[in-house]
């Protein structure tokens, strides 16, 4: 049997392959949009925010137990025993069991300040923006007087007439930065409002409060983010200087700034008592700063 010449001399279509593009997992996507100096800011608060939690379990000895014949003794790598890594302060007190125990204290104060702050910030901003009128000129008025008035002046009358728990030193932080906090919510919810899903939430019923919480704040969510991570660490340095100045956390517990405290008047004879926090209080600073403008230049969409 012949095949027909037109058979013979069809043309067999040729197949073309394409290699599926290599999917680029998210921790590679993650690795390369960070910075080995952002990198290294995210391991250090990880580690600080490790340390915060498990302090009583790193903590090589009691912070507060007193040894007077070991007083003063320099840290291990400067001719110390290994009993006392970092040596001891003025009391015989373990310096390093003190700055454990220290960080522990600052992060719970400057997280629940921040928290604190965050809130007020954010429930005045919704009311200015869903009343507008007068109440968004009362809070707006709020927002001015507060940015006018020195912050670290106004700590130190209210602890000194108040005297200082823990409890009234959070609360007293927490009144720090709303204003920021304020002025963000209430811009951003002014912009949301004007956008098709706040004013179809609204249409079909919803209360203003279930409207901003679950429809508004989502939306603002990252810009207040990075807010907070502003304010975080100066709580931190605002924290550290009350307590520098004795106004702050009160013996017997420690913090980083009454560590500074107490050995500025050893800084010649012992500099190790002063030196470890103030490092510690410089570098988590510094880290969550960085990683602040991180988190801003990949969340903010104004910036994007």
């Amino acid at each position: 049997m012949k095949l027909s010449s037109s058979i013979m001399t069809a043309e067999v279509p040729s197949m073309e392959y394409t290699v599926p593009a290599r999917r680029v997992s998210p921790v590679a996507l993650f690795l390369r949009d960070c910075s080995p100096l952002v990198l290294a800011g995210m391991g250090w608060i990880v580690g600080m925010l490790i340390i915060a939690l498990l302090a009583d379990l790193l903590a090589p000895s009691t912070y507060s137990a007193l040894d007077l014949k070991a007083r003063l003794q320099p840290p291990a790598f400067f001719g110390g025993t290994r009993a006392h890594w970092l040596g001891t302060d003025e009391l015989g007190r373990d310096v390093l069991s003190r700055l454990i125990i220290s960080i522990q204290i600052s992060l719970l104060i400057a997280f629940a300040s921040t928290m604190i702050s965050a809130l007020i910030g954010v429930v005045l901003g919704f009311l200015a923006a869903h009343f507008r009128g007068w109440v968004e000129q009362l809070v707006l008025t709020l927002i001015d007087f507060q940015a006018s008035m020195p912050f670290m002046i106004i700590a130190l009358a209210v602890l000194a007439f108040f005297g200082n728990t823990l409890t009234l030193f959070i609360c007293l932080m927490g009144f720090y930065g709303w204003e920021r906090t304020a002025r963000i919510t209430r811009s951003l919810t002014i912009a949301a409002n004007e956008q098709g899903y706040a004013s179809a939430a609204h249409d079909i019923g919803a209360s203003p409060w279930r409207v901003y919480g679950r429809h508004v704040l989502p939306n603002i969510a990252s810009t207040i983010i990075v807010s907070i991570t502003l304010t975080f660490p100066e709580v931190i340095l605002l924290e550290s200087g009350l307590s520098f100045l004795g106004l702050g956390v009160q013996p017997p517990l420690t913090s980083l700034g009454n560590m500074v405290g107490y050995g500025r008047e050893y800084l010649q004879s012992a500099p190790w008592i002063l030196l470890a926090p103030s490092a510690i209080i410089v570098l988590t600073t510094f880290f969550i700063s960085l990683v602040g403008d991180w988190l801003r230049d990949h969340l903010d969409p104004t910036l994007r």
